[in-house]
């Protein structure tokens, strides 16, 4: 009774948000086709050949990702987020903006056409959200059953998520170039790499004997094929102010006033640069929470999850952002797929692995952005 309960719950939510988007979808088109009608006619960089194949956005001659390829980085972009908590979005970006050839697209209509450019960066921002939305979603319930997820502690930090949406929604929504867009994008990543670096030093690591202790622990059941999940989160005691659990044999206490405001910052830059966050809750969870990575992961998955609800439904609807249903339908059923896998590997990678994937990928992905979209230096 319980699960169906669950998803008839989910059906409500689906419904909640793809009926509007369905019903705005005409007025985005017009503003589309009249920007696209905008542009020089041509072969030439940043113009558009009407003869041309459509592609990306219905532009004729934009680019058009192959089915397999959108399937494959899914559903790598899929196990990468539910296994770690982080960087779904930041994949997603890294496939929209180089693996598909969007950015580099969207920036010849710098010159030539400010508003399409303008439309295809918040297009990509939207793109990115819906995969890592339906990860979050898959993530949540997986983790859940594992008993690996801090439904409380999610829950205020996805709270603090929804004004801080509402507010970049409003003010950046068709205002960011998509240089600005690159080049914040991975400014924001290495910032978070340079504070996991720290976060892995001797010094960064002596505040973390519980959270070492319970990933020790949660390791040796994980080999002796024990049932983790009659370990897994229990809650102790909860209140407004300070909020405690257990996790195998740990104790860990939070405060859930903090985790709101953590989740209003967190989510006001996540949501500027289109991905769901999870970079930036790792670290939180990690730090001010003190939690062990086989904690941190469904947590994240569960903030990031309210938080791209609300974000995707004010782009699209109220902003009347488009995105590219035949590339980000194929797409999704690869972060169903990628997403299922995460929480069932996961548990097999020790937690200093985890976290050298995770920083390895932010400082890359970081360094390569930042150096592209501010100073246009191209790197591997």
């Amino acid at each position: 009774m319980k699960h169906k309960f669950t998803w008839v719950v989910l059906l409500i939510m689906a419904a909640a948000i793809i009926f509007p988007l369905i019903a705005a979808e005409p007025v985005m088109a017009d503003k589309l086709s009249d920007a696209i009608a905008a542009v020089p006619q041509g072969t030439g960089k940043g113009q558009i050949d009407p003869a041309a194949a459509k592609g990306f956005l219905g532009i004729p001659g934009g680019p058009s990702p192959g089915l397999l390829i959108c399937f494959l980085w899914a559903v790598w972009v899929g196990w990468i987020f539910s296994t770690v908590g982080a960087f779904g979005g930041i994949m997603a970006g890294v496939g929209h903006i180089t693996i598909f050839g969007l950015g580099a697209y969207a920036k010849t209509f710098k010159e030539t056409s400010p508003g399409l450019n303008k439309m295809m960066t918040d297009s990509i921002r939207v793109s990115n959200q819906w995969l890592v939305g339906l990860s979050a979603l898959v993530s949540s319930i997986n983790y859940g059953r594992q008993k690996r997820l801090v439904t409380s502690l999610g829950f205020f930090l996805g709270i603090g998520a929804l004004l801080a949406t509402l507010m970049v929604v409003y003010g950046t929504a068709g205002k960011i170039s998509f240089s600005q867009y690159q080049g914040y994008f991975g400014l924001c990543v290495f910032l978070i790499a340079m504070f996991m670096i720290y976060e892995m030093s001797p010094k960064g690591q002596a505040k973390k004997k519980s959270a070492k202790a319970a990933a020790k622990a949660f390791e040796d059941t994980v080999k002796a094929k024990g049932d983790i999940s009659e370990q897994g989160v229990k809650t102790l005691k909860w209140s407004f102010i300070k909020t405690e659990i257990s996790f195998f044999g740990q104790k860990f206490s939070f405060s859930p006033m903090w985790a709101l405001a953590g989740g209003f910052f967190i989510s006001a830059l996540a949501s500027f640069i289109g991905v769901g966050g999870g970079f930036l809750y790792v670290p939180f969870l990690t730090s001010v929470a003190g939690l062990p990575m086989f904690v941190v992961a469904g947590t994240s998955a569960l903030a990031v999850l309210i938080g791209m609800i609300f974000s995707i439904f004010n782009f699209m609807v109220i902003k009347g952002v488009m995105i590219y249903w035949p590339m980000i339908g194929i797409e999704l059923v690869g972060i169903f797929v990628g997403s299922m896998i995460g929480p069932r590997t996961g548990k097999y990678i020790p937690e200093k692995a985890l976290k050298w994937i995770f920083l390895v990928l932010a400082f890359y992905i970081g360094l390569r952005y930042t150096l592209r979209g501010f100073f246009g230096i191209a790197m591997l």
